[in-house]
């Protein structure tokens, strides 16, 4: 499965391959070394006064599938359809308060977020496929792993191995193959001041 951004300029192939798709081959699995380098790659985001406020929490279902079973089971319905065929899944919390001094960190979620892209830009290069989540039950999550209140659960990460296009069939098989794209550059960035389009 093979689906990279067609973009105006060429980025790097790591970036325009990083994709969202949901057709995962339930037959491979993702092996502990890999899920260590996924989280090295997130280990080293940047962040505010270098204070890492990411927190995963990671399920590999080769390993413990009731426990797998279990984030699963927290999942929206409607990402459970396709999920299960992925092998690990990942849970990022956001601290709200920096680890120096216990103060409010506005900036937690932002470098967070890095942490999470840095995991899927990995998965990419390593010929694994990442899907980023919002839809999950927060508080059912919090409760069943124990999150202490003072992390934000944020997003529910799958990685897996993109299944052949060859067995995806009917409606998947339509959303896999879709076109993707992304508002122009001119509506999303600007040049010197709000609203004035980096393109002229």
């Amino acid at each position: 499965m093979h689906n990279p951004a067609i973009t105006q300029v060429n980025i790097d192939e790591t970036l325009a391959n990083r994709w969202s798709g949901r057709a995962y081959d339930a037959a491979k699995s993702v092996s502990a070394e890999q899920i260590t380098a996924l989280l090295e790659a997130a280990r080293w985001a940047p962040s505010c006064f270098g204070d890492q406020p990411w927190r995963f929490v990671v399920w590999d279902k080769n390993a413990d599938a009731q426990s797998w079973q279990q984030a699963f089971d927290c999942l929206a319905p409607s990402n459970q359809s396709w999920v299960k065929d992925s092998s690990v899944l990942f849970l990022v919390c956001a601290d709200s308060l920096f680890n120096h001094n216990q103060q409010p960190n506005r900036w937690a979620q932002y470098d967070t977020g890095a942490a999470a892209e840095n995991l899927c830009l990995q998965a990419s290069s390593m010929g694994l496929m990442a899907h980023q989540m919002g839809g999950f039950n927060v508080d059912l999550t919090r409760d069943k792993f124990s999150i202490p209140a003072q992390f934000t659960p944020m997003a529910m990460v799958c990685v897996g191995f993109a299944a052949d296009i060859a067995t995806v069939t009917g409606e998947a098989l339509a959303r896999e193959t879709a076109a993707r794209s992304r508002r122009p550059l001119n509506e999303l960035f600007f040049a010197n001041s709000w609203g004035q389009s980096i393109n002229k």
